[in-house]
């Protein structure tokens, strides 16, 4: 008998090593894989928590495109099943709380502007419900099921489909293409909102198609920077809608958002928040409706942490939950008993879900680990759908039972391409930055790092400057792939970056630059001191804050053999052109008429005379956050001080590098110049300097 069971036991061995011979070999992660990745959206959780509907989009390298499909996942991580095939992009499913339908968001046969479509969770064809001229997007269901709601940007003073038709076609026809301006804020980010048309809200009957506009004739519109269902609510009986609004004259000047509230059939409206100077917005009904929550801030222009406000509809009496808690909410839902609300909140480089009840008490981390980016719950309270990444996983989906227990991943879309992935490790140190004050950094090793030999820095250094590096899978400033080539890569979350307090994030303002730049290089120091980064192999790069930061630190340190500028900032008095000026004299410490010598010394243009170190610089025509010129005039600076310099122009991308092959353009522009001056890899024993060489800032 222990002949067979030896046989067997071979069989096994060989069995188990030719399958081991023929798995891929790991590589480490490349550009295209960036662009391979299924993206997920947002979830939309069934009443009864048995499945998920979501948005799933691919990106195409060689046709330059992408594609998004409706997919349903069940909430036990047992199926996943397409629901929707069509060649469009089919976007923002919402499950109608009866259970009966999805809604979503397409351009299909003969649709000039996206509309909503019907489909049922069993499949089969979809039913197209809107057909407006203006286009349908960020819906939302009435609780009956009979009614949905949705934002269309029309001209107020057309009251008719057919009169919004005619000045569209009117408008693309005309010979002339010129904007007649007197706001403010006439463009955004990379759109232009100069034609005179508005934000409205507009409800359509599921059944009979009759559809009014909630809004005309008011005078007033939704806050029209990012539209989305997240600036307005329906109550639960059907009969009001709370909206977030910017009541000022001139929309851009004096910007208030303020949530007012409107029967849902349309007419008066009420002003719930004239009390605050500064923004209040995200209203939420409870269950219940006996509460409204929202967010609020107390401070204009500022980095001031978002609160979390409720409103006793019976009584209407106000009250601040958590007032002392020092983090800023993102996103919040109620929980379906009405007496707690689900919350996100960065903290300290991550992004967990907590719990704040309404009895008072400071919020709980309900579900942790990495960075979560939406989250939706059942209509039963039993099921929440939540997005998590990591520096090391994109964003997938999982769910958990309404309490945070029973974690559990719901997809696999990307499993077979992660799979192949060899990742260096990721650690997070604190070290004494400025003022000796603890900062918190990132640090990405490339794969088969050895910390017996000397490599490359590469400094990536984050915008905003109120936001951080989370650990999260970025696509544009992704940590693996710039240390995939063999860079050491130190992301540090320097003064100004939120997630350490307001304090923390405030302690920038008039003195941009000095206490970042001092917060970067003791950083470099930290870094050296741990014996495996060569001093002589120092780089850094960034993007809009960020590439202001590398331009500032080319007029102040000698330290780096390259820099890459990305969308960045070169002079702050030019800033005027963007599309966001409000803000920025608080943060400056005046407008540059004000405080023309306090602006000028917070400019990288300021030490243009100090300019040495060879600089990358990108930019796209369609970056009205940071107009263009600010990169041109940066690069013919560098040219006329005979520095080493290179442009890269994107004639058809904004703020950020949206299309795959441009991306790759990108990359590889970047992989290159950097590797031009510091190389990639391991030091050569041969050129290591006898001693640590140390900064020298110059002030």
């Amino acid at each position: 008998m222990k002949k067979p069971l030896v046989s067997l036991s071979l069989i096994i061995f060989i069995a188990a090593s030719g399958f081991a011979q023929s798995a891929p070999a790991k590589r480490p992660i490349t550009v295209e894989d960036l662009w391979a990745v299924k993206r997920v959206g947002a979830p939309s959780v069934s009443p009864d928590g048995r499945w998920v509907a979501v948005e799933v989009t691919s990106y195409n390298m060689q046709e330059n495109n992408s594609s998004s499909d409706i997919w349903l996942l069940a909430t036990d991580g047992r199926t996943q099943r397409r629901l929707t095939t069509h060649t469009a992009r089919d976007a923002e499913p919402q499950w109608s709380p009866n259970g009966q339908w999805i809604a979503f968001v397409s351009k299909r046969d003969g649709d000039e502007q996206n509309q909503i479509y019907l489909i049922s969770p069993e499949g089969g064809e979809a039913r197209r419900l809107t057909k407006i001229p203006t286009g349908a997007s960020a819906i939302k269901w009435f609780r009956d099921s009979t009614h949905l709601a949705f934002i269309s940007w029309v001209w107020p003073d057309l009251s008719t489909d057919e009169e919004q038709a005619k000045r569209l076609k009117e408008r693309q026809d005309a010979k002339v293409k010129a904007y007649v301006i007197e706001t403010t804020n006439y463009r955004y980010w990379d759109r232009w909102l100069a034609d005179g048309r508005v934000p409205h809200l507009f409800v359509i009957n599921v059944q009979t198609g009759e559809r009014w506009n909630v809004l005309a004739g008011s005078g007033i519109y939704i806050a029209r920077d990012e539209p989305s269902a997240a600036l307005y609510d329906i109550s639960p009986d059907g009969r009001e809608i709370a909206l977030t609004v910017d009541l000022s004259k001139d929309p851009g000047f004096d910007p208030n958002l303020d949530i007012v509230t409107i029967p849902a059939r349309g007419g008066s409206w009420r002003n719930l928040t004239s009390d605050n100077p500064a923004n209040d917005s995200r209203p939420r009904y409870s269950p219940d409706g006996s509460w409204l929550a929202y967010t609020r801030h107390l401070i204009k222009y500022a980095p001031d942490r978002q609160r979390v406000m409720l409103i006793n509809r019976r009584t209407a009496d106000r009250q601040a939950l958590a007032d002392d808690w020092d983090y800023s909410v993102n996103e919040l839902t109620w929980a379906s008993d009405s007496q707690r609300l689900y919350v996100t909140a960065e903290d300290k480089g991550r992004q967990p879900i907590w719990l704040l009840p309404l009895t008072g008490g400071q919020p709980r981390r309900l579900i942790e680990g990495g960075t979560h980016l939406n989250f939706a719950l059942s209509d039963d309270g039993r099921t929440i759908a939540f997005v998590r990444t990591s520096m090391d996983v994109p964003p997938t989906l999982y769910a958990a039972s309404s309490d945070g227990s029973d974690v559990r991943k719901i997809e696999t879309f990307n499993d077979q391409l992660t799979a192949q992935w060899q990742l260096g490790p990721v650690k997070e140190f604190y070290f004494k930055g400025w003022g000796g004050e603890s900062v918190q950094m990132w640090v990405i090793y490339p794969p088969n790092f050895d910390p017996q030999k000397k490599w490359p820095l590469l400094h990536a250094v984050h915008g905003g400057p109120h936001n951080a590096w989370l650990d999260q899978f970025h696509f544009r400033w992704n940590m693996h792939l710039l240390a995939s080539r063999g860079h050491v890569v130190a992301a540090v979350n320097f003064h100004g970056s939120p997630g350490w307090g307001d304090a923390f994030t405030d302690s920038i303002k008039g003195q941009y630059g000095t206490k970042e730049l001092e917060d970067i290089e003791r950083a470099t120091d930290f870094l050296i001191a741990q014996g495996y980064i060569d001093p002589q192999r120092l780089a850094a790069a960034g993007g809009s804050f960020g590439g202001y930061m590398v331009a500032w630190m080319n007029g102040h340190t000698d330290r780096y053999k390259a820099y890459v500028c990305h969308a960045g900032v070169y002079d702050w008095a030019p800033q005027m052109a963007s599309d966001y000026v409000r803000g920025r004299e608080r943060a400056l410490g005046g407008f540059h008429w004000d405080n023309p010598q306090g602006v000028e010394k917070q400019s990288a243009r300021a030490y243009a005379k100090n300019f040495k170190t060879p600089t990358l610089i990108t930019h796209g025509e369609l970056d009205y956050r940071v107009p263009v010129t600010h990169g041109f005039a940066y690069y013919a600076t560098l040219r006329m001080l005979g520095v080493p310099a290179r442009l890269v122009y994107f004639p058809d991308e904004n703020h950020w590098i949206l299309k795959p092959q441009n991306s790759r353009l990108w990359h590889q522009e970047f992989f290159n110049w950097i590797e031009t001056y510091i190389g990639a890899g391991p030091t050569d024993p041969a050129r290591l300097p006898p001693e640590p060489v140390s900064h020298q800032q110059r002030r």
